[in-house]
């Protein structure tokens, strides 16, 4: 007597689902280990004693989340506003102002930080408006622009940014700019604003999570397999 006989087309159906189920919970694994030693080398960076930032060409992915050091004169008749998060209800912007460094060797994008939306302008907080040479720290971040095609743009014809788009907003200003930008620390500025420290860093690891949850899917599915294939069995037995 047959205990077990599920037929061709539940086999057929069951069998590559429970195969597929299996092979994400092992790419989750992978990517799991792969985010912990992301979120290591992060760590690593941000920990790190700040450097002077090297002038030319730099690699973004390199000096990523690195911290670093420039001296220069803020160009603030050449600032950009991007569109940013809310702080207790009120909507912002982060002022993201050239910076003509000291040693001759280009122009870097310097985020300063937040400001609302009444202090966008920058003769509204000219006493934060540094003027001088200055000698700044943070962090580099790489440029980065829309996630998906039907993401609004932003607008360049009101100077309102929604992306990171570094090389773009260096066409804006007519300028030949660093490769990356560098959001400053949250060092006290006269008058308040811009208020630095804006950096936000979020990788979340969920993927051992979501490896448990296809590896249930998988054992589930195949447990009903399973007990499909000895009730049908048993059917047939007993129909004989």
């Amino acid at each position: 007597m047959k205990k077990f006989a599920p037929g061709l087309l539940p086999t057929l159906m069951a069998v590559p689902l429970v195969v597929t189920l299996l092979v994400l919970s092992a790419w989750q694994i992978n990517r799991y280990f792969w985010k912990v030693e992301l979120l290591d080398n992060l760590n690593q960076q941000l920990s790190q004693a700040a450097v002077p930032l090297p002038a030319g060409n730099l690699n973004p992915q390199e000096w990523s989340y690195r911290r670093v050091t420039v001296t220069g004169t803020y160009l603030h008749d050449k600032e950009i506003h991007l569109f940013s998060h809310a702080v207790e209800g009120r909507k912002g912007f982060q002022i993201i102002t050239p910076l003509q460094r000291s040693d001759g060797k280009g122009i870097v994008l310097v985020n300063r930080g937040w400001v609302p939306e009444d202090r966008k302008t920058a003769v509204s907080r000219l006493e934060g408006n540094v003027a001088g040479e200055v000698t700044v720290s943070g962090i580099v971040r790489k440029p980065w622009g829309k996630s998906y095609s039907f993401m609004p743009e932003s607008n360049k014809e009101t100077n309102v940014w929604l992306y990171g788009e570094l090389k773009d907003m260096g066409a804006y200003l007519k300028l030949d700019v660093a490769p990356v930008f560098v959001e400053l620390d949250d060092d006290p500025v006269p008058g308040g604003y811009p208020i630095g420290g804006q950096t936000r860093i979020s990788v979340p690891n969920n993927h051992l999570a979501y490896s448990v949850t296809w590896l249930f899917l998988g054992g589930a599915l195949f447990c009903i397999y399973v007990i499909f294939g000895m009730r049908r069995a048993k059917e047939l037995s007993s129909s004989e």
